[in-house]
């Protein structure tokens, strides 16, 4: 790979793939929201280029060679009330196939979209009789509809197109309100932070190491294919809770079952990577622990 395109270049994994792309010596250009590149340092092989993806027929990229498009964009992604806006995720979908095709336009071999596993949760709820589906399960059920979408209008296209499901990301640089943010916060404020039974599978998977398995997905991922991005050591979530607490906290009290668990239990299967690492050879290298310890001082660093 010699020169690459990031669209949601200034997010939070974003710019780590950015960072990470430009170390290995590829060409980026930057697709980022008009004012927002606070993230991204000056580079010799950067360029940095505003985009709406609001309004992306109203888009006209480059008309350079690039090997491969990373589509990171999407709006509402992290905001709990715009994950449940129905409207915009089905706006999302359709905004991703739009990328999809100006990829193909400017002549990328590869299309690498991102997506969540939260459409695992989203199959789940559709397949299972009798299961309840809530508001929580529309970015899912959006991302999951871009997927099939771009994958299905790619082979007409003609460009290889890779999905990588992402389980639940953390690390220095984060600022949205999931669990491992907010959880540190919490614990650098003296609070007792509260959880659900914690009964239910999860896998945390540490920034950089997402940055450098998008990255290989780029490089070495099949086409037509969907891959788990996660650490491969999936467990139940009050595991990795008491890890944290261990790490950061272990004078600070968690309380377990303080709040009811609404979402839906995936089994730990559905976290395997085992597609990941032998199609791409990606193994990830920071631990939960020490990956914990870095994002803790991170924050605090900024307070």
């Amino acid at each position: 790979m010699k020169k690459a395109i990031v669209s949601g270049a200034n997010s939070f994994i974003g710019s780590a793939l950015v960072k990470l792309l430009l170390e290995r010596g590829v060409e980026v250009l930057a697709l980022c929201r008009p004012g927002r590149q606070d993230k991204l340092l000056a580079h010799p092989n950067l360029q940095i280029v505003p985009f709406d993806m609001t309004k992306v027929n109203e888009f006209a990229l480059p008309t350079d060679s690039y090997d491969v498009f990373y589509h990171l964009a999407w709006v509402g992604g992290t905001d709990v009330a715009n994950r449940s806006n129905y409207s915009l995720q089905l706006q999302n979908a359709y905004w991703t196939v739009e990328i999809l095709k100006k990829a193909k336009q400017i002549g990328c071999q590869t299309f690498v979209g991102t997506g969540s596993i939260m459409e695992e949760e989203a199959l789940y709820v559709a397949k299972v009789n009798g299961k309840q589906a809530s508001r929580n399960h529309i970015y899912g059920a959006g991302k999951l509809a871009a997927h099939l979408m771009c994958q299905s209008l790619a082979v007409s296209l003609g460009i290889s197109f890779i999905w990588g499901e992402i389980t639940n990301v953390y690390g220095p640089g984060e600022i949205s309100t999931r669990l491992i943010n907010t959880t540190l916060r919490k614990c650098i404020q003296g609070q007792s932070p509260k959880f659900t039974s914690g009964k239910q599978a999860y896998d945390f998977m540490y920034i950089d190491d997402v940055a450098k398995a998008l990255y290989r997905l780029g490089e070495k991922g099949k086409a037509n294919t969907s891959y788990i991005v996660g650490s491969g050591y999936p467990q139940i979530l009050k595991k990795f809770l008491l890890m944290l607490q261990a790490a950061v906290a272990p004078q600070l009290p968690f309380d377990f079952g303080g709040l009811s668990q609404t979402g839906v239990m995936l089994p730990l299967e559905a976290f395997k990577t085992d597609r990941l690492q032998k199609d791409t050879g990606f193994k990830a290298k920071v631990p939960f622990e020490e990956g914990i310890k870095k994002t803790y001082q991170w924050i605090k660093d900024q307070s």
